[in-house]
């Protein structure tokens, strides 16, 4: 067996030296993944917060209601960047088409849930939960398929959130993802002095609680090692667009490029609670998100790893049909969804367009309930027991 000091100093020779990984280094990660299932598969998660306008996303320029509801903000036909008959994208979403008319790229409408939150926080905890809208749960759908599919010594970076701080997504009862907003960074952190003695020492004489402290930081310290030894493997040449988004997107494609064991990523990027002049913020938003995800599906593409990776976007909810009286949009329920992948199946728009002449007090009714969307990721894509992470069966849809 690789300890771990040798095996750092093993990884930063073979990285210099621009070696491939060696076999032993692929000894090392299964001492240490202990993950069941299918652990060559990668879902990425991004999150925009806010709740996204999906009628100004994905526009139903057939429908007059539309254009009737929203006068001054609503996307005029000629702009509109057809899909179908019914339905067509922002035109700030332009570098995604050429994905979608490809096959990389699928839509799903209407999803939402049962007794819908229009509270940011309570939606959200929805969300990142999977419960019902009156269940309140402690744990993340993420924190509890680490919780049901670990075994052994799984390792804190097998799901891995892009950012400062870890989403309730990501906690587990018994296991937590790893937050890192940059490798380097928490390797510099966790490696000072003060805290590289505290981690190496032996707490036996405290309690549990604090031996339990005394272990996650170890376990931290490792992990940042790890990390930082790993991402220096493959260094990206992509020019990335400015931003929190293109920032994450870059390192998730040199951590995935580099052979990192991770099978779940999670950004979350802001700005989406559109009530004030939606229109211009919005457009911004939506083309920043688009020119991102083109220079990451491509760098995947040209490095052959497309096939292995899977990206679905959300946001807590949509925003209400009429636009309001200061050229925005207020809270609404349900939303579109994209999945982007090398590995997609089904038709490119998966059901029914917004229907506008039957909505609940003003908002859209949800078709597809957001846990079959789970459901299918884990089972069909993460090949693990999603009755185990959701604590029901949900019927899974065709996309993968």
């Amino acid at each position: 067996m690789v300890n771990r000091r040798e095996f750092i100093k093993r990884s930063a020779l073979a990285t210099a030296g621009g070696l491939m990984i060696p076999n032993f280094l692929k000894a090392f990660e299964q001492q240490h993944l202990g993950i069941n299932g299918t652990s060559d598969k990668i879902l990425v998660i991004i999150q925009l917060s806010g709740g996204n306008d999906g009628l100004n996303t994905v526009i139903p320029f057939r429908n007059d209601i539309y254009y009737r509801e929203r006068p001054t903000i609503a996307i005029s036909r000629d702009k509109v960047l057809n899909l179908n008959d019914e339905i067509g994208l922002n035109p700030a979403l332009e570098k995604l088409r050429s994905w979608y008319d490809n096959g990389f790229m699928r839509i799903i409408n209407n999803v939402g849930y049962p007794n819908p939150d229009r509270s940011h926080f309570r939606s959200m905890d929805i969300w990142q939960t999977a419960s019902n809208a009156e269940q309140y749960l402690q744990t993340g759908w993420l924190g509890r398929y680490l919780d049901a599919n670990c075994s052994g010594n799984c390792a804190s970076y097998k799901a891995l959130e892009i950012d400062d701080t870890l989403s309730l997504a990501m906690k587990g009862e018994k296991l937590k993802a790893l937050s890192v907003l940059e490798p380097e960074k928490l390797y510099r952190q966790v490696h000072g002095d003060f805290i590289s003695k505290i981690a190496k020492s032996q707490p036996s004489e405290h309690s549990d609680n604090v031996s339990y402290l005394y272990k996650t930081l170890a376990e931290t310290a490792s992990s940042a090692e790890y990390l930082h030894t790993k991402s220096k493997v493959y260094q990206s040449k992509a020019s990335f667009p400015n931003g929190e988004l293109g920032q994450r997107l870059k390192t998730i494609s040199e951590l995935i490029l580099s052979g990192m064991p991770t099978n779940v990523y999670y950004v979350s990027i802001s700005g989406f609670d559109t009530h004030v002049n939606q229109v211009g913020q919005q457009e911004r938003l939506l083309r920043n998100y688009a020119e991102t995800m083109d220079v990451f599906l491509n760098e995947l593409k040209q490095n052959n790893k497309l096939d292995d990776v899977l990206l679905m976007t959300f946001s807590e909810f949509g925003r209400r049909v009429k636009q309001n009286a200061s050229g925005g949009t207020d809270h609404g329920t349900a939303n579109n969804v994209f999945l982007m992948g090398g590995k997609l199946k089904s038709d490119k728009v998966l059901n029914e367009a917004p229907n506008l002449t039957d909505l609940d007090e003003g908002d859209l009714k949800y078709s597809v309930d957001f846990r079959k969307i789970y459901a299918t990721l884990l089972r069909n894509w993460l090949g693990v027991n999603d009755e185990l992470v959701l604590g029901k069966r949900f019927d899974t849809l065709g996309f993968v």
